[in-house]
């Protein structure tokens, strides 16, 4: 019984704290066996609008950040030993910032502990899996005090997306004795996909997706990122796996547990909606600019980064942003899209003709941090080692990723966007987005 145990230990184990994004999901089923996996997608962490709070003294800026003792010097790349230097740097700043009470930043969103608790668990020597530290434990406990019947975990509103991230967070532990939570959590992200119109028709352009469900009732792309994600990671937990490596008893909650999936095709649908690309889109909305071309907005109708006007004709037309573009990409892959598929070389095209690390294109500063984040997994799940640019320029962005962000961490070991929008002015949040860059950096390091 130990050892069965011990077995899908190793398997999450090796699922969550191996390379964070290296292959699609379909190729972490296929190196399934007895033992554990190959290296696996995904670890999940995203952050959206949200209820208004206080966001915490502004004291360090983007372009003069503290200086951290850990920067490279300009144009070289950062070592193995600076990056875990700023890893650790970041990681004792977040711990040190718990409240007492065992969450981070505010008890009314277990999305941001479960953020923390991520990157503690992806550290990059797995130490914090070894052994679960007192600060982490309390964060555990009050993760689980926000599980509720229906198996979301939340507090107040936001509750796909605070299931979602709580759930990679749990995954993370690679600790059995949070099984019952995870699939109950698998269940409700997969009966929260949104289909508004006539079921099972997909006849509305929000269909296939996945909302916040509370804020608005349709789906958007960062909760649908977050949540396909999630779902990917606890397939490591179908019941093909769990019943021979847990083998629960008759009346164990595992037994009553339903796993439903999402709809797959459905998701595609969605994704192809939140695109700008004449011909798989349909929308009056959609885009004919080739600056636009093939990047993504927020939700059908709507983009962060805001619409054009044609003066003449009068028709309005999306934007295009980078971080919505990664998650784009991102969300493809999961989608288990082929890489040839029209839709995925036009998001792939999109982003080598915006590639920067100075600002979330589209954006500004806006997401800043969030943006990184999801260049790095998403750059890293599609294998690019060097980028080739539309202009044929090769670029080393996990070098220039890695040297931007040890130059704007700060002296506490925190990281902090003067830009408040998305709670990148959290320094917990943006610390956690930066943390989490650095462990996928790390792992993909010779």
């Amino acid at each position: 019984m130990h050892q069965r145990i011990q077995t899908l230990k190793n398997a999450l184990l090796a699922f969550v704290s191996g390379v964070l994004v290296l292959a699609s999901a379909s190729a972490v089923a296929s190196a399934m066996t007895a033992e554990g996996f190959a290296e696996g997608a995904t670890a999940g962490d995203a952050a959206s609008a949200s209820n208004p709070r206080s966001l915490g003294d502004l004291s360090v800026s983007l372009e003069n950040p503290s200086k951290s003792g850990t920067s490279p010097r300009q144009g070289t790349a950062p070592t193995r030993a600076e990056l875990r230097a700023a890893i650790e740097r970041g990681l004792v700043f977040l711990q040190m910032a718990q409240n007492t009470n065992g969450w981070w930043s505010t008890p009314d969103q277990p999305a941001i502990t479960a953020l923390v608790l991520t990157a503690m668990n992806l550290e990059p020597t797995q130490r914090f899996q070894r052994s679960r530290t007192s600060e982490m434990s309390r964060g555990f406990d009050y993760i689980l005090s926000c599980v509720k019947e229906d198996g979301s975990i939340h507090r107040i509103g936001l509750a796909n997306y605070n299931t979602s991230l709580s759930l990679m967070a749990l995954i993370s532990a690679a600790d059995t004795n949070f099984l019952p939570v995870i699939l109950k959590a698998r269940g409700f992200i997969a009966a929260s996909q949104i289909d508004m119109g006539v079921k099972g028709t997909n006849d509305t352009p929000f269909d296939g997706g996945v909302g916040y469900g509370s804020k608005y009732q349709h789906s958007d792309m960062n909760n649908t990122l977050v949540a396909i994600e999630a779902m990917r990671a606890s397939e490591v937990l179908l019941p093909r796996e769990y019943p021979s490596a847990v083998q629960p008893s008759p009346d164990s909650d595992l037994r009553n547990v339903p796993l439903p999936d999402l709809d797959w095709k459905a998701v595609a649908r969605f994704l192809a909606n939140c695109q700008n690309l004449p011909g798989t889109n349909a929308s009056d909305r959609v885009s004919n600019d080739p600056k636009d071309r093939g990047g993504f907005f927020y939700y059908p109708g709507h983009s962060m980064a805001g619409a054009v006007t044609n003066p003449v004709t009068g028709k309005v037309a999306l934007r295009s942003y980078g971080s919505m573009s990664y998650g784009g990409l991102l969300s493809f892959i999961h989608a288990r899209m082929s890489q040839d598929d029209p839709r995925v070389v036009a998001v792939q095209d999109w982003l080598r003709s915006n590639y920067t690390i100075e600002e979330n294109p589209g954006m500004g500063q806006q997401g800043y941090f969030y943006y990184l984040h999801l260049m790095t997994k998403a750059l890293t799940i599609a294998e690019e080692v060097r980028l080739r640019l539309s202009d044929g320029t090769e670029v080393p962005w996990q070098s220039q990723v890695a040297g931007r962000l040890l130059r704007l961490q700060g002296a506490d070991g925190s990281w902090v966007n003067p830009e408040p929008r998305w709670w990148e002015a959290d320094r917990v949040l943006a610390t956690c987005y930066a943390v989490m860059t650095l462990e996928t950096l790390d792992r993909r390091m010779p």
